[in-house]
């Protein structure tokens, strides 16, 4: 599967490799041309620090985007079998458990403007995660925690992106670009790596631990979206709306059959503005709702699971012009639903050929 997706986007590459700048429109030459890119790259700039949503790229312009990011998941969580005698006693079993998980994710990402209105880009990471699980059974009798840790290394899964202006952003519009983004499971997946099934002291099943941890989802993914970008000097107004949807696969009787993970419908919005001609600062939020994976034939050690998994981050960003064709950008995101990381922060450097 991982060498079919690499095999794929080898080709998809070859287009985007082999381009030549198109020729510059001669009606739209001159002061006012000049004006209107000046305007576009500082939107594009002040939008672009939280997420993907900047203007396209200028037609026959080649960006190089390396990019850095750790995110950090802290959470506690507590299980209590038995009864209660009185509101002040219980019986029975309280497991209680801590999870730390830091995520360290290195990504290339290669842009190119083919025309005034049409972007084509590839977002390659690699990822590198450390997770560690301590927890103590209070009622087995001992007073120390037991830790148990794993990791995982290993380049995650692509992406190829098209982007598509709609509109000149005249008559008061905003401008609006629309998304088509697929990725491949070029990661390592968590059907890919060694699992087993655990079980607690009556040989009861509780979950499953996997070997490493896994890089990639492990299946293919297309995700439509649209986004817009309002500006207003000194201000943006930018938000974007997108809906992922994974294909299933068939991943072998023992893990379910054909497995079907959940789509993912994300959203987001917010505004920014310019301090001067090099900084800026932006203000944005971005939520996720992620459906549940279904198994063909059914999987009681799963039946648990919410239906849906809400992701929602607060993320603010600074970003400066080192050069005429150098951006730098930092941001950071704070979860503000349990299922967000606590904590993400990133480094972007675009450079512009």
């Amino acid at each position: 599967m991982k060498r079919l997706a690499l095999f794929s986007f080898s080709l998809c590459l070859t287009p985007l490799a082999l381009a030549e700048p198109p020729a510059p429109d001669e009606r739209t030459a001159g002061t006012t041309e000049q004006r209107e890119a000046a305007a576009q790259d500082s939107a594009t700039t002040i939008a672009s620090i939280t997420a993907d949503r900047g203007i396209v790229t200028r037609p026959g312009r080649f960006t190089i985007e390396p990019s850095f990011s750790h995110a950090h998941s802290n959470a506690t969580r507590v299980a209590v079998e038995g009864y209660t005698v009185i509101p002040a006693l219980l019986v029975g079993l309280i497991n209680i458990s801590e999870i730390q998980r830091d995520i360290f994710v290195s990504a290339l990402s290669l842009k190119y403007g083919f025309t005034s209105r049409l972007e084509g880009s590839l977002r390659v990471p690699y990822l590198s995660i450390r997770e560690d699980l301590r927890e103590r059974e209070v009622f087995q009798g001992t007073p120390v925690d037991t830790v148990r840790e794993s990791s995982g290394d290993g380049i995650g899964d692509a992406e190829l992106s098209i982007r598509y202006q709609l509109n000149d952003g005249l008559n008061g519009w905003p401008y609006l670009i629309g998304t088509f983004r697929a990725r491949a499971p070029t990661g390592e997946g968590p059907y890919d790596v060694d699992q087993r099934i655990i079980t607690d002291s009556s040989g009861n099943p509780i979950g499953v631990e996997l070997a490493n941890r896994p890089t990639g989802s492990g299946f293919w993914a297309v995700e439509p979206g649209l986004s817009f970008i309002y500006p207003s000097d000194p201000a943006v107004l930018f938000g974007n709306l997108s809906y992922a949807w994974t294909i299933k696969e068939e991943q072998g009787f023992e893990n379910g059959g054909t497995v079907d993970p959940g789509d993912v419908v994300r959203f987001g919005f917010g505004m920014g503005f310019a301090f001067n001609e090099r900084t800026s600062f932006s203000l944005g939020y971005d939520h996720s709702v992620i459906r549940k994976t279904t198994f063909e034939h059914g999987n009681d050690l799963f039946s648990s699971n919410f239906d849906r998994i809400q992701v929602g981050s607060l993320s603010f960003g600074l970003s400066h012009r080192l050069s005429p064709s150098t951006t730098m950008s930092l941001t950071v995101a704070v979860g503000v639903t349990d299922n967000a990381p606590n904590s993400e922060i990133t480094l972007k450097l675009p450079i512009n050929l």
